[in-house]
């Protein structure tokens, strides 16, 4: 254990270190809620994040069988518009909904204790220096192909501008220094440790462009590979030979077999590769699509450049421009600055400042998120148990360390994890409920680690590392943004952070995925902080080591960030109308967030909001016009 960093330091959902000046006093000015107040600034608290136990502890008990009945406890509190969930997509219905019915009264509830859902900010203090990360949500991605002119104007209205990042993002620094790339083959899978860099493969999305990688031609790569020659000559093969391993076949019926067989059969079966090879790709799709290769479709592969598919002649029939655009529109906390530039629009007093340049630093008050009197409140700690109509109304019965409250609300968003909706909503019909029941999200972990320096990363010659047997799959260092007054490391002597992704897998493979995320996020919860701590030290002193990295003294900080509900199941595998069925209102209640969408992406979550802040805004217009 490092000497600057107790034990105590890591206890589960603790602060090891607080940013300067950024621990609140609390004054909440609901009397109820005071006993909730935090006493700590939750961006800047490390240990054990993201859902933590106290997170969901209500709700998983009433999926184990909890009631709460309505009756049970008087309505306490009345608004106009209840929105449930503090992510992107429920800060954003928040402001559609104000921006469409300004006088109406709004109350946003999220279980966790910070806003912005997956889109989570981490904060370090290192030697005197502010580090700034993401523990989730980290990209604006491919806005030009993949993000709709509604949640293209909210980051217009909210100050975002696109071209900013252009200059933003460094894209020259971790080329310049000679780092590329690498895969580390590890020695329980491989016979050996060996950190083999120059990676040929330009794995989407990257912020390097392609003529900065660094890449080494294939053969060079895989001849430094721990493999024999007949392996070496299977890899050079995958990447280079044009035959067509799928001849006979029309393109569509190409195209219809690689949609419906995994990418780990494509290599076995039509690829014939040894099982050596194949673990080199096995754990490779982890860190972008939170599952291994035996449940990622070959079709999705190969629209995110795996090899293998080029003696296809699939041509323009795989459309690669959503993940070939520049990976450039990143704050430095990732999408946590759009959530609190949301939050400081609608509730002014959290934060000062208009910029997309200021909300880097901005300091935010958690005591003034939930006064009295104002507009639009948001209030954290609060799961939400019971949801229903009753009669004109919606009422909600919602979890706090007060006690249970009773909520009444004219209208009301969702904007949660769907799979909780048919444990609290008695008003979803069957159809509709066999549907939200079908989206089961992959689990997923984002630790962030801040380091004091990161020379021997630069010894070592490697910016980001694959690592597809490993505890984690990817390792790399941060993006290197400066933004406002923030200023990322210049050189391998400044403080840094660095980010490690991990994807549970279940206790044995399970071939229908959904079954197989469910075991796998049963893993993940039983998996204490220590666990992620003696990981990340025992591989991170094996691929840097060698360059003269020391887990005692470089390590200042550990955050992980947990999300048990993360990456959306895939829509495609489920049947047609399934998304459409699930988001329907039900009453008084409208369905948004990324789960509306069947996807985890920042503008899904938008474009949900966008159409269920209207529905909100229709449902009162009607109302006042027959009243």
């Amino acid at each position: 254990m490092n000497d600057n960093i107790t034990r105590r330091d890591f206890i589960d959902g603790f602060a090891c270190s607080i940013a300067a000046g950024s621990a609140l006093a609390p004054a909440w000015s609901h009397t109820a809620v005071q006993a909730t107040a935090q006493s700590t600034y939750p961006p800047a608290l490390h240990g054990l994040r993201g859902s933590r136990a106290q997170d969901y502890a209500a709700a998983h008990a009433v999926r184990d069988g909890a009631t709460f009945r309505m009756a049970d406890y008087p309505v306490d509190e009345e608004v106009d518009c209840l929105i449930i969930g503090a992510g992107i997509g429920g800060l954003a219905a928040a402001h559609f909904v104000h921006k469409a019915l300004p006088d109406a009264r709004l109350l946003i509830l999220d279980n966790h204790d910070d806003f912005g859902g997956h889109a989570r900010r981490n904060e370090f203090e290192v030697d005197g220096r502010t580090l700034i990360g993401y523990g989730g949500s980290e990209s604006i991605q491919s806005p030009k192909s993949m993000w709709s002119p509604a949640a293209l104007a909210l980051l217009d209205e909210l100050g975002i501008k696109l071209s900013r990042f252009e200059t933003a993002l460094n894209t020259k620094l971790y080329p310049g220094l000679g780092l590329s790339s690498g895969i580390f083959f590890a020695r329980e899978a491989f016979g050996q440790d060996r950190l083999v860099t120059g990676d040929p493969q330009r794995s989407l999305p990257t912020d390097i462009p392609a003529d900065l990688q660094r890449g080494r031609p294939i053969a060079e790569f895989a001849a430094d590979c721990p493999l024999n020659a007949a392996e070496q000559q299977s890899l050079v093969a995958l990447y280079t030979d044009m035959r067509d391993v799928m001849p006979g076949l029309t393109v569509q019926q190409k195209i219809d077999l690689i949609t419906t067989i995994s990418y780990q059969e494509f290599l076995q079966k039509y690829w014939r590769l040894e099982p050596a090879v194949v673990r080199m790709f096995s754990g490779r799709t982890k860190d972008l699509f939170a599952t291994s290769a035996d449940l990622v479709s070959a079709m999705f592969a190969s629209g995110a450049g795996y090899p293998g598919f080029q003696g296809l002649g699939l041509g323009s029939a795989i459309d690669t421009s959503e993940e070939s655009e520049p990976y450039i529109y990143h704050f430095p906390d990732g999408n946590a600055s759009i959530a609190r530039l949301l939050v400081r629009r609608m509730i002014p007093r959290a934060a000062q400042g208009a910029t997309m340049e200021d909300i880097v630093t901005a300091r935010f008050h958690y005591d003034q998120l939930d006064r009295l009197g104002e507009p639009v409140r948001l209030r954290l700690s609060s799961t939400v148990v019971k949801l229903q109509n009753v009669g004109s109304h919606v009422e909600v019965l919602y979890k706090s360390a007060a006690g249970v409250r009773h909520l009444r609300a004219r209208n009301a968003i969702y904007a949660g994890y769907y799979a909780m909706l048919p444990y609290i909503c008695p008003d979803l019909p069957e159809a509709q409920r066999s549907a939200v029941a079908a989206g089961v999200r992959a689990p997923l972990v984002y630790v962030t680690v801040a380091m004091r320096n990161w020379r021997p990363w630069v010894k070592r010659g490697v910016q980001a590392v694959n690592n597809p047997t490993g505890f984690y799959g990817a390792v790399k260092l941060d993006y290197p943004v400066s933004l406002g007054s923030y200023q990322f490391a210049k050189t391998p002597d400044e403080p840094i952070l660095v980010h490690l992704s991990h994807t549970p897998d279940p206790p044995a493979p399970i071939a229908d995925m959904a079954a197989s995320l469910r075991a796998a996020r049963a893993v993940l919860y039983q998996r204490p902080f220590a666990d992620f701590e003696t990981a990340l030290r025992d591989e991170l002193t094996r691929i840097l080591g060698p360059g003269g990295f020391n887990a005692d003294r470089d390590i200042a900080a550990i955050t992980v960030n947990r999300w048990g509900h993360g990456y959306a199941y895939p829509l495609e595998l489920l049947p047609a109308g399934t998304a459409s069925t699930a988001r329907q209102p039900v009453g008084g209640i409208s369905l948004a967030g990324s789960d509306a969408a069947w996807t985890a992406y920042a503008h899904a979550a938008i474009d949900e909001a966008h159409r269920a802040a209207a529905e909100v805004a229709a449902r009162t217009h009607s109302t006042a016009q027959t009243g």
